[in-house]
């Protein structure tokens, strides 16, 4: 399944909920926790659940479009509400915000195993992916993400605007529109961590849904990095978003070259293709452009 766009969406706003079909994004994310407000968040769960039980093999243009919760952090007294309410109609995932570590997702994890049993659905289906950076305690301690046995694990993601509250930060870009070292810091961590692990690496959202421009360079430099995906605030972000995740056809036919020079010649290490040196790390990299083609 591809994995380009997350849109989220606020789990209590039908009108927002009723207009997901209509996006191409590759992965909704039902959201109970920053964009629903305090008084409406048991409405928020009961829209929720309703929409993920009648939309449970939701295809689009041919595609599985992927089915995410991003609910209240465990130290909030929500989460739990939100998981019963949420898990019998089978999500694809759980987005846990504001989590302090692998004990966060742990912790999540344990909840979860029980909660699948009650709604019939096979155990461990249910995955989580951490919001690891919005704390400095958080931000520090990425890393640890990488050999915590967490079976759950699908991927790491990282948000800027919380943790500019956190540490007090007047700005999160420079002049050029880079982001700054504390935030470069907390990004390259979790880009570099999910690798590691060998999970999805989702980079953060662009928060001006109007600045196109600068969401497609940012999206742009996102799959140049070595993300698989980025996340979304309005449905006019995701075919920017697509468009800049999906190889181009010149991308395709020279990995396709590649690759099929190593295959008529499986023990070389290096090959030259139109007059260019070509070695193994040409070759994985390749394999996962033609991996991640639509």
């Amino acid at each position: 399944m591809a994995v380009r766009s997350w849109l989220f969406v606020p789990g209590d706003s039908e009108k927002k909920l009723d207009k997901i079909g209509g996006t191409a994004a590759d992965v909704v994310i039902l959201d109970l926790e920053d964009s629903v407000a305090t008084d409406n968040k048991g409405r928020a769960r009961d829209m929720v659940g309703s929409w993920l039980a009648a939309h449970r093999a939701k295809v689009t243009d041919g595609k599985r479009m992927g089915r995410w919760v991003r609910i209240n952090a465990l130290d909030s007294r929500d989460w739990r509400e939100d998981l019963v309410a949420v898990l019998p109609g089978g999500p694809d995932g759980i987005m846990l915000p504001k989590s302090a570590g692998p004990e966060s997702v742990t912790q999540l994890n344990a909840e979860l195993w029980e909660l699948e049993q009650r709604a019939g659905l096979p155990s461990g289906s249910v995955k989580i992916m951490p919001l690891v950076s919005e704390t400095a305690a958080a931000a520090i301690s990425i890393p640890s993400y990488a050999t915590a046995s967490l079976p759950r694990l699908a991927g790491l993601t990282w948000g800027a605007e919380d943790l500019s509250a956190a540490i007090g930060a007047s700005r999160k870009r420079g002049p050029d529109g880079q982001w700054t070292d504390t935030f470069r810091f907390a990004r390259v961590q979790t880009l570099l961590t999910a690798h590691a692990r060998g999970v999805m690496a989702i980079d953060t959202l662009h928060a001006d849904f109007s600045d196109e421009a600068g969401l497609r360079r940012a999206a742009e430099n996102s799959r140049g990095d070595g993300f698989a995906g980025m996340l979304a605030i309005h449905p006019a972000q995701v075919p920017v978003i697509n468009a800049a995740f999906t190889p181009s056809e010149s991308e395709l036919t020279e990995a396709r070259a590649i690759v099929e020079a190593f295959a008529a010649q499986p023990d070389a290490g290096t090959l030259q293709i139109d007059g260019r040196m070509i070695d193994r790390p040409h070759l994985t990299l390749a394999q996962r452009i033609l991996g991640n083609s639509i």
